[in-house]
Parts: C-alpha cells; structure tokens; sequence
C-alpha cells in the first residue's frame, strides 16, 4: 500500500495506551495541540484500570471506585478526553494489575498481559484499519515503565503497526490500512528531568527528582550525566501552550493523581521556560525523515 499523499487532510494520530490515565501523562499536550489544529487523534486505551489502586487521598472515602473502579475510572476517562479535545476508545480487556511480593505472583487468568500477542493485538488491527492513522504513539519495549500491561500495550501497538497494513494478517480486521510512522513516547526522558531538577535547584524550590536522578547517574562513574536512552530523542514536538491543559487532563483521573503529587512538582510557566516540548523517538517510518524533527508529521505534510 502507497504512502498517504502529503496534501491529504485531516492528518490522523493513534495514541496506544494500557490504562484511562496513561494519555494524559504521556503525550497529553502534543495531542491537544495537535488536536486544536485540525489533526484527528484518537488514543486507544487497552484495559478497562480495573485493578488500579486508589492513589488520591481526597479520593479514599469515595463509594464510587470502591464498588466499581472501571466505572469510575470510565467516567474519568470521558472528562479527561473532553478537555484535551481528542477522541478515545476502549479495546475491551481487563487490567492485569501490578504484581507484588517475591516471587511475584501470576497475574489474573485472562488479563491482558496474559493473552497470545495476535488476540490481544486483533481489535487494535481492527482499530487502526477503520481510523487509517498515519501516526501511531507507543511505549518502548519496557513500556515506559516495567508494569505489564504498558510492555503489553507496547507489543500490540508495534503488532499492529507492522500487520496493519497487510491483507493476508488478521484477514478479518477490516480492509489493509499502512500507518506511516511509528514513534515511542520519552515522557520520563532522564534529560527532561535533569533539567527540571536544576531549574528548580537553582530557584531555590525543593525538587522531587533527586531520588530518581540519582538512580540513573549510578551506572556514570563521574555522576555527570544520564544513561544513554535505548532509544534517544529523535523528535521534540513545541506544545508548551497545552501544559495547562494536559495537567486539567491529568488532574480528571482523581482516583490515579494526587493533585498535590509529583506529577505538578514544576509550575506549567517554569516547564515552559525549561522544557516546552515533549520528546519522541523515531521507530519506523515509511515516508522520508530528515532527523531531527519537530513534527510528528513531518514527511507527511
């Protein structure tokens, strides 16, 4: 299948995430920004965040996520995707939940990260042929972090990608459709922190990224620098003016933030100053890239 001509419009991006949440933590402001220009961008999320525990203490008391945390967390979903001008779309599967204790434990029988990689990937083929992306946002191999259904979002994301746009693969998915480019999200990019932690050091504010600075600087002997990435920066979308609205995003999921939490450590104005972008990694594409970018849709205009 040809690639989509470069005057062809609207654009359209696939965001593929494990859990109502994960969207607005990661790429939320590239997708609003995206979003307010005209680009048709669905996120896709795997798993219904059954099994997510309650990290708000506001939220503790609550009935509602007590008895039915997928509802809860569905109606979350629904505000967040609102307020970032996007649209969403479940896939169908049951949270695996994290494991705990050593050994770990196996995960629920018919979770989604128990399942064979061509089920789990099938309604997301399906996704991708009846939305035609030309882009398609993921995890990298360990799913941004080690949690099983992010590795597993990672897998089903690349399967789909990949088999998309080949009719002889799931024959049954909706006619063969070839997403153009595939990029892994950097949300927690060393560098990004870094560079939040000495802006906030040199403010004279207290930073909440010492901790997880340090761990990355063990393995430099020198303590300069962080680890190099397996997949470094190749795309730093400009998106500044869309923090404030990522953090109303991530702020919708009350039952997975604490507003007062890590997550708003940096004022949207400081980030601006210090990190207006958010970071990619080019995977794959099929049209021609000329690195670096700042365009996710760069070769397809």
């Amino acid at each position: 299948m040809t690639a989509p001509s470069k005057s062809q419009v609207p654009l359209r991006l696939l965001a593929v995430h494990a859990h109502p949440d994960d969207e607005s933590s990661k790429g939320a402001a590239t997708m609003a920004m995206y979003a307010s220009t005209g680009v048709d961008v669905l996120v896709a999320t795997c798993t219904d965040g059954s099994r997510g525990d309650i990290q708000n203490p506001a939220v503790e008391g609550e009935a509602h996520p007590k008895r039915d945390m997928a509802g809860a967390r569905r109606l979350e979903m629904q505000r967040a995707a609102a307020i970032l001008g996007i649209r969403q779309r479940w896939l169908g599967f049951v949270d695996s939940g994290l494991p705990e204790g050593d050994p770990l434990p196996p995960l629920p029988a018919g979770s989604f990260a128990t399942l064979p990689l061509q089920q789990a990937a099938a309604p997301l083929v399906r996704l991708v042929r009846s939305f035609k992306p030309h882009v398609i946002l993921s995890y990298d191999e360990n799913g941004g972090y080690p949690h099983p259904d992010h590795i597993m979002a990672h897998r089903v994301a690349v399967e789909a990608f990949e088999a998309a746009g080949d009719p002889e693969r799931y024959p049954d998915a909706g006619d063969a459709w070839e997403p153009s480019k595939l990029y892994y999200d950097r949300a927690f990019s060393p560098e990004r922190f870094r560079a939040l932690h000495f802006a906030l050091e040199e403010a004279g504010l207290q930073s909440p990224y010492a901790e997880r600075l340090a761990a990355w600087l063990e393995s430099d002997a020198e303590g300069h620098t962080p680890p190099p990435a397996a997949h470094p920066t190749t795309t730093q979308v400009d998106c500044g003016d869309f923090f404030e609205m990522r953090d109303d995003a991530l702020r919708a999921h009350r039952t997975q933030v604490d507003p007062l939490g890590f997550f708003f450590a940096v004022s949207p104005d400081m980030q601006r100053r210090v990190w207006p972008w958010e970071d990619y990694s080019l995977i794959h594409s099929r049209v021609p890239s000329e690195l670096p970018e700042k365009d996710l849709f760069a070769g397809l205009r």
